[in-house]
Formats: structure tokens, C-alpha cells, sequence
């Protein structure tokens, strides 16, 4: 498994050399550095924990000596043939990992859109717009029943949107920078700019 953290830059769009247009994400991608290595054995799961963005030596806390970063991330290991021996704590992690026309999968904190109404934070479609609703279009209805006389946990309303752990799969890479440590990878994915970003193959 191929992982790495970094920093969505923005979108824009690649041609290819039939004219093709890709809309595609640009993501600041590493250099990564891993900060803590967790086996089965010692620790009952095997993980790799990540460390992006260095921190100025004055920001340092006395707990965060030997994890100097401002983001971290562990990986947690899934197939138990998979070995994590070739790595070790120190480590350097850039793009050079990835290669184009790979699959991945990227996550990242949502954008926060504030308090959101049903019809614009799950989709219900809303009342009709005559024939007695002049002013309800954008109205829940009923929120409850006879029994059990209250509203049931997990009912849809209004409320907080946005600012969640999104995943979008099956995601293709366009391009490798490595030199400036860049991936653009095809259509959007969760976050605003400078937000962190987490990629690894599927």
C-alpha cells in the first residue's frame, strides 16, 4: 500500500495530445517523514504514522519532540502480507511513490457550509410551489408519528453542514511532479485550498 499526506492546492484542467480536457485537483503531496512504526505484535495492528509540513524549532513542544510536524497520520495496515519492514523511523516519503494512470483514494474535511436547511443538506425535494403552499416549500413536514411520540434518533432536519471526513475512490493520477512535489489527479476531491489531504492506492 502506497500512502502520503499533503495540502490541496486548487483545480484547474490538463489537455492531453488528442486536445482531451481533465479537470484535475493539484495536491502539494509530501515530503512526508514517518514518525512511529506500530506491528501485530507489539501492538496488536500494523500501522505507519506520517508526519507533513516541519514546525520552526520555537513552536516545538516538549511532547512533540521526534514528531516535529504540524499534521500527522497513521496508516493502519489492513493485509497481514504486506510487510512494513522496509521501513523505518526517519524515513522520507515523496511523490516519486505514485506513478501516473494509478487509482487511488482521497480524503479530506468537507468545506463548512453553517446551519443548511433539509432541502439543501439531504436533498428533499420540498412541497409544492402552489395549490395552497405559498410560503412552506422548504419545510420538513412531519417530523414524527403517533408512536413512538417522539422524533427517532437519526431523523433528517436542519442543522450543521459541511466540516466532515469525506472519501472519494477510484481516483485516477494525471500527472507526477516531482520535482515540486505536486500529484494532479482527475476531478475534485473534498476540502478547501490548503486544506490537508490524505491519498493512498486503492
Amino acid at each position: 500500500m502506497k500512502f502520503i499526506i499533503g495540502k490541496k492546492v486548487g483545480m484547474t484542467q490538463i489537455y492531453n495530445k488528442d486536445g482531451n480536457v481533465t479537470p484535475v485537483t493539484v495536491i502539494e503531496a509530501g515530503p512526508c517523514f514517518v514518525t512511529q512504526i506500530k506491528t501485530k505484535e507489539k501492538d496488536g495492528y500494523k500501522s505507519i504514522q506520517i508526519g507533513f509540513d516541519a514546525l520552526k524549532a520555537k513552536k516545538v513542544t516538549k511532547s512533540q519532540k521526534g514528531k516535529e510536524y504540524r499534521f500527522l497520520k497513521e496508516f493502519v495496515i489492513q493485509n497481514d502480507s504486506e510487510s512494513i519492514e522496509s521501513h523505518k523511523i526517519g524515513d522520507k516519503i515523496s511523490v516519486d511513490v505514485f506513478a501516473e494512470g494509478e487509482k487511488i483514494k482521497v480524503s479530506g474535511i468537507s468545506k463548512g457550509r453553517g446551519f443548511q436547511g433539509v432541502v439543501k443538506r439531504h436533498g428533499f425535494k420540498g412541497a409544492p410551489a402552489s395549490h395552497g403552499h405559498p410560503h412552506d416549500q422548504r419545510k420538513p413536514g412531519s417530523i414524527g408519528a403517533t408512536f413512538p411520540e417522539r422524533v427517532i434518533k437519526g431523523k433528517r432536519m436542519a442543522g450543521h453542514m459541511g466540516v466532515a471526513k469525506n472519501t472519494v475512490k477510484n481516483l485516477k493520477i494525471v500527472t507526477v511532479d516531482i520535482e515540486n512535489n505536486l500529484l494532479a489527479v482527475s476531478g475534485p476531491v473534498p476540502g478547501h485550498n490548503n486544506s490537508l489531504i490524505e491519498i493512498q492506492t486503492i
